[in-house]
């Protein structure tokens, strides 16, 4: 192969088309607290989906999304889309100690469900959810978005999945944001509503965890969160970072935080890389600093060479098709029940383990 810097030798495939035609899978929106519910929605809508009904208590947040998908229609009541047959799936945002309650709400009136990270933020709830799954035969499908609705890793599960860098044995992660505290609901500063800043942020990068390495299992091995800058919000947690053993002997860590500078272009400089046995991967997600604010860059070095990939508008997300396709056909293509439960049980377990500010220093 020869050694080209511009990647033009890992040239992405190209973007899915829809998978299904309009109205053979229809959706609906309820409890919208979180604006990844317009990427949810949009993505199932990209692949094929109707959007049909829309419901959520404050008229504001309902007409936000009825404007942005035109055709929708807004409910009276949660009642009135669990109860309307022609509803297969509903996507959700809601407070993220309210999700799994509604999730088992939705499995049991025979509608698969699609939540936004952090699914849940109890193991209690975890074991509900998992008893409803097997009770209802319905999904719990998660929007783990900063790797299902990000091109670059997207792409790079590709490359690791074609063996591009040999078996993967380390991932490590950032996953900073932009706080904009004015523009943040109360419940987001509760750690008992929102679960933490492992249970919630750090889904996305356990996740991405138990991806990359293919374990389907992991241990906790270290935690820690803190509260460094914002005693406004002595409940808010604004540091996190976890140390984690993957079942396959793969290792993990990963860092979030709530530090993202107004200098700073995009909502938050995410990084991942990804070490294997024959090579490695940088994932540059939102931005590439001060080069260039068009995100999804992508840096493979293997044996055979140093390469940069730039996927921005040239991959797509298949996780939608995929996940429609495995509603309407009872499959597990797009991922499997028991990898999105246990990204958000490791989540959940972080949490719980973690220490905070001076008890690290004495741990």
């Amino acid at each position: 192969m020869t050694n080209r810097a511009d990647g033009s030798n890992y040239a992405p495939e190209g973007r899915p088309q829809p998978v299904c035609k309009p109205g053979d899978f229809r959706i609906a929106a309820v409890g919208l607290d979180h604006g990844h519910i317009f990427g949810m929605c949009r993505g199932l809508v990209e692949a094929g989906a109707e959007l049909t009904w829309v419901y959520d208590p404050d008229p504001d947040k309902m007409k936000s999304i009825l404007d942005a998908f035109p055709g929708s229609r807004p409910a009276l009541s949660e009642e009135q889309v669990l109860n309307d047959p022609s509803v297969q799936l509903i996507a959700s945002s809601r407070i993220p100690a309210d999700r799994a309650a509604f999730g088992m709400r939705v499995m049991q009136h025979d509608k698969d469900y699609f939540v936004d990270k952090a699914p849940l933020t109890t193991l209690e709830q975890l074991d509900q959810v998992r008893k409803t799954v097997v009770q209802t035969g319905r999904k719990y499908a998660v929007y783990y978005s900063e790797r299902l609705h990000v091109e670059s890793a997207v792409y790079a599960g590709r490359l690791v999945q074609a063996g591009e860098i040999g078996k993967v044995v380390q991932v490590m992660g950032m996953g900073p944001h932009r706080l904009n505290p004015r523009s943040r609901p109360e419940w987001f500063f509760h750690r008992e509503l929102y679960g933490g800043i492992l249970c919630d942020i750090g889904s996305h990068q356990l996740e991405q965890f138990l991806y990359y390495t293919g374990a389907e299992d992991a241990t906790i091995t270290a935690s820690r969160v803190d509260n460094f800058a914002h005693p406004e919000y002595p409940d808010f947690e604004d540091f996190g970072d976890v140390n984690v053993i993957g079942g396959n002997g793969a290792s993990g860590y990963f860092r979030v935080d709530w530090f993202t500078p107004d200098g700073l272009g995009t909502w938050g400089d995410g990084r991942m890389f990804i070490l294997g046995t024959d090579g490695y991967i940088e994932m540059r997600k939102y931005t590439d600093v001060a080069r260039e604010d068009v995100g999804d860059h992508v840096y493979l070095v293997n044996h055979s060479g140093e390469y940069h990939i730039p996927v921005h508008g040239r991959v797509g997300y298949p996780f939608f098709g995929e996940l429609i396709l495995d509603c309407l056909n009872r499959t597990e293509y797009a991922m499997t029940q028991e990898h999105a439960l246990k990204a958000a049980e490791l989540a959940v377990r972080a949490q719980n383990l973690a220490v905070k500010g001076k008890e690290a220093a004495q741990a």
